[in-house]
């Protein structure tokens, strides 16, 4: 008696059948891009919620909050002079997963730029190192295989970066990239946990936060400003260069017996780029810097003078939270994402521009290098806040 024929089953088609298998096809699918922006997701909704609880917010808490970031808009307005949005403040209560997602949208457009430099750098050097196998010659699998990691790893990291953030940020602007629209986010699950630890009465420390969110969102709201942030992240990245032979380094050295080596050889995109190659280069990443360091000066000495003005707690809500973000380096992700290194001293130099020229002559004096993107200062105008003064007479 023969032994019954076997069907004919594709295991790819068995395979897609399996929930976890459909799932993983549909992540590994979800994108085109060099980055997979829908693996991101999943790792830093994940990652955020890692070990806690991520509950959702009470309708008494967006209640609370959309009365207090009203005032906290005419506090604002009032101290700085500058023009209020024109849209209404659409506040959010969410949750962690929330935030993380919102932060995506922010960050693709800048990340997107330096993710295609990367890959196309990779693509140069495909054939001379990757590992050869054992005839000699380019290991064609592993070029294959590369092709579709490396959206999964630079996922898996820009995702690993907002989780390790979304545990502990705030508001929307903790990751202080321009913003369109007129949502303002308050990460509920964090600002409750914040209050509990270091016992905050929690009206005073959500008007802390609604003002401290409110400012950025005041600095962020003149029309110029989202696109002109955008335009000097995307030129300093057209004219970078890759750091081949580091890059080089990392993939001969990789451990093929080692499931966490190409991760590793990818970690952070910005790690990737070499030194400014020209003064012109430096001159933009210098533009960058400028930037980052005179939105958080204004930022923090604006919060600074209203929140020691309008909060009795000011000093210990202050105190609790340099006491938190000390030795907390991925406070800084955005900087290692972006490839831009943010020094200490040049945030100081932020801070120390505005009250030097607060100090000569009024806050909205300040409030006129939101005027337009010539209106801000450069890294030698923050150093020497009279030669922007000069400029502005």
């Amino acid at each position: 008696m023969s032994e019954p024929e076997q069907p004919d089953v594709p295991l790819g088609d068995v395979l897609g059948d399996v929930p976890l298998f459909r799932e993983l096809q549909r992540v590994i699918m979800s994108s085109t891009g060099p980055i997979n922006w829908e693996l991101a997701r999943q790792v830093g909704i994940t990652m955020a919620s890692w070990g806690s609880e991520d509950p959702a917010p009470t309708d008494e808490d967006r209640r609370a909050l959309s009365d207090t970031v009203r005032a906290a808009e005419l506090a604002v307005a009032d101290l700085t002079a500058l023009p209020s949005p024109t849209d209404l403040a659409e506040v959010q209560t969410v949750r962690r997963a929330q935030w993380v997602e919102s932060s995506i949208e922010g960050l693709r457009p800048m990340l997107d730029p330096m993710a295609h430099k990367v890959t196309a750098a990779l693509a140069e050097t495909r054939g001379t190192t990757l590992p050869l196998d054992v005839a000699g010659t380019p290991n064609e699998m592993l070029e294959l295989l590369m092709d579709k990691m490396v959206p999964l790893l630079l996922g898996t990291q820009v995702g690993s970066a907002l989780g390790a953030l979304g545990q502990r940020v705030l508001g929307l602007y903790d990751l202080a990239i321009p913003r369109s629209g007129p949502r303002l986010l308050f990460v509920i699950p964090n600002i409750a946990t914040f209050e509990r630890e270091w016992s905050l009465g929690a009206r005073e420390f959500r008007a802390w936060v609604a003002l401290h969110e409110v400012t950025h969102r005041f600095e962020f709201a003149q029309s110029w400003v989202q696109p002109h942030a955008l335009q000097l992240v995307t030129d300093m990245v057209e004219h970078a260069t890759i750091d081949l032979a580091g890059l080089q380094e990392r993939m001969e050295g990789m451990d093929l017996a080692n499931p966490n080596a190409l991760s590793d050889a990818f970690e952070g995109l910005g790690s990737l780029f070499g030194q400014a190659a020209d003064d012109e280069q430096r001159l933009r990443i210098a533009r960058v810097q400028a930037f980052l360091a005179a939105a958080e000066g204004f930022g923090d000495h604006v919060h600074e003078a209203l929140t020691a003005k309008m909060l009795s707690s000011s000093a210990r809500i202050e105190e609790a939270m340099l006491r938190f973000r000390e030795g907390r380096p991925a406070d800084r992700a955005l900087e290692q994402l972006l490839g831009v290194e943010m020094t200490p001293e040049q945030y100081r130099l932020g801070r120390e521009f505005c009250a030097r020229v607060v100090a000569l002559t009024d806050l909205a004096t300040l409030s006129r290098m939101w005027g337009s993107a010539d209106s801000l200062p450069s890294m030698p105008e923050l150093d020497e806040p009279t030669l922007w003064l000069s400029r502005m007479a």
